[in-house]
């Protein structure tokens, strides 16, 4: 009876790549059916990146590293069974004399006494900062020998030009010849490698053996012609609201009172709407409702009003480009309230963050609503101009799906003249590490409140949020995470029914 081929999910697979987070698949006994899902998964991460000249050559690298990883686990148990300390250098050597061999006899009990243990085999893919990374973990932490002996192999394979070479002169097949190894190294060379862009560490109780591999030069390319072409549509953009921009011009000057300002809002219906639904939100928790324009101004402050000014235009130069979905802008608009409300919890002596953790949720995926509301004309003028390029159409909608959508967001809030604080936000959402010092708490609790929508969308598992983040808002456990976003979910939910 065959076993039933494990599907791939297709669009995890395609979210990941956009939002820069890992896939993790964990296995404790490795069946021929996890081989194969993992080898599929890899395959579909590699094609949706474009990627496919890799295929052929990081698949043996997969296969080669789960084994290894696997092979480490089930030597721990052998061991343990047979009271030989794995350490010890010559006890070590006393064991794997029968270890192939009683291994082979007897797998499946080994595998069991494996998985009973919780030793694990697990595979990450990761691509962030133009970067693929490919991991292969697992929680034996490698003996100083056998350490040793694979970067004796690592630099053994430096002695061979090509793989026939190899298998030419190793004859020795027992495991210190490591050709399986050497014949990795060969083959990440094939794919303009070199073994700096391989290793093997030790970490927290886990070996990872990494692959980092940057994206061909031809995908660079193409990326950044796809995304040229994207940023000269921003100067057809409709321009920022003329009544916004004169108040943001009112609200810049030093010598404006808070009186004509006040004024200036007054003579607007739509701002004095939004500003009194503003202060009489539960964020400012008035004990009696604000009807007074110049109390409002006075609640606010100019921050708070230049950070309204930027949310309103936009959201109305949105909403007259054609093909707008309410979709993004209800995920926006749930971001922005998570992103305040975590602000006010977490970050409760930090005014500046807490003032534009709203804008800057709203904002944050301003290049996907550039992407996804351009109009069908403007898109195939596009496709016709990177054809002329040579890019493929299949390039050109892998990256339209979101890829580079931060950098193009920060384009146009550059061109909007908007704050740094924003544009920073909008550009390193999916990357905080990568932000500027001072945005980076601000840009890491909007990053966080987009995984936590996207989560209970159940399209991202808690594993895939960064830690580092996790850790700088004292997160530290999926219970603690859900109850958060519980609460948050339940309050938007209500906060929309009004």
């Amino acid at each position: 009876m065959t076993s039933q081929k494990m599907p791939v999910d297709l669009d995890k697979i395609r979210m990941a790549i956009r939002s820069g987070i890992p896939l993790s698949i964990t296995t404790y006994t490795l069946p021929h059916e996890m081989e194969i899902y993992m080898s599929d998964v890899l395959t579909a991460f590699l094609t949706e990146l474009n990627q496919q000249q890799m295929i052929q050559y990081l698949n043996y690298c997969l296969n080669e590293l789960i084994t290894n990883a696997k092979k480490a686990n089930t030597k721990r148990i052998y061991f343990k069974e047979k009271e030989l300390d794995i350490t010890n250098e010559s006890e070590y050597n006393t064991g794997m004399k029968t270890f192939k061999e009683d291994m082979l006899n007897n797998i499946n009990y080994y595998m069991q006494l494996q998985k009973k243990a919780g030793l694990y085999v697990k595979l990450m893919l990761q691509m962030r900062n133009n970067k693929i990374k490919i991991e292969v973990r697992n929680n034996s932490a490698l003996t100083v020998f056998e350490y040793k002996r694979i970067h004796d192999k690592l630099a053994r394979a430096q002695q061979y030009t090509s793989i026939e070479e190899a298998l030419t002169q190793i004859l020795d097949e027992t495991e210190g010849a490591g050709l399986g190894l050497v014949i990795m190294i060969l083959m990440l060379e094939k794919i303009g490698l070199t073994d700096e862009n391989f290793q093997t560490l030790c970490e927290n109780g886990e070996t990872i053996t990494r692959i980092i591999l940057p994206l061909s030069d031809e995908m660079q390319k193409e990326m950044d012609i796809v995304s040229a072409e994207f940023i000269k549509t921003i100067d057809s953009l409709p321009q920022f609201p003329e009544n916004i921009t004169r108040l943001s011009r009112l609200l810049s000057d030093p010598d404006s009172k808070m009186s004509d300002i006040a004024m200036q809002i007054s003579n607007d219906v739509t701002l004095t709407g939004e500003l009194l639904k503003l202060v009489n939100s539960a964020a400012f928790a008035l004990a009696n409702p604000c009807s007074s324009i110049a109390d409002a101004v006075k609640l606010v402050g100019l921050r708070g009003i230049k950070n309204l000014l930027y949310s309103i235009g936009s959201v109305t130069t949105f909403t007259n480009v054609s093909g707008s979905k309410e979709e993004l802008w209800t995920h926006s608009y749930r971001v922005a309230f998570y992103s305040y409300n975590m602000a006010r919890n977490f970050c409760t002596s930090e005014r500046s963050v807490i003032d534009d953790a709203y804008i800057c949720g709203l904002l944050h995926d301003m290049g996907k609503i550039i992407f996804e509301t351009a109009h069908p004309d403007l898109l195939a003028k596009i496709i016709q101009i990177c054809k002329g390029k040579g890019v493929s159409q299949e390039v050109f909608e892998k990256l339209i799906s979101g890829v580079n959508h931060g950098a193009i967001g920060a384009k146009i809030a550059e061109r909007w003249n908007f704050p740094d604080v924003i544009t920073n936000v909008i550009h390193y959402h999916h990357e905080p590490e990568n932000a500027p010092k001072d945005v980076r708490r601000l840009t890491s609790l909007v990053y966080l409140s987009d995984l936590m929508a996207h989560y209970q969308q159940e399209e991202v598992d808690f594993y895939q949020i960064d830690t580092e983040v996790l850790r700088m808002f004292k997160i530290s456990t999926e219970d603690q995470f859900k109850k958060i976003s519980d609460r948050l979910k339940n309050a938007f939910d209500k906060e929309s029914v009004r």
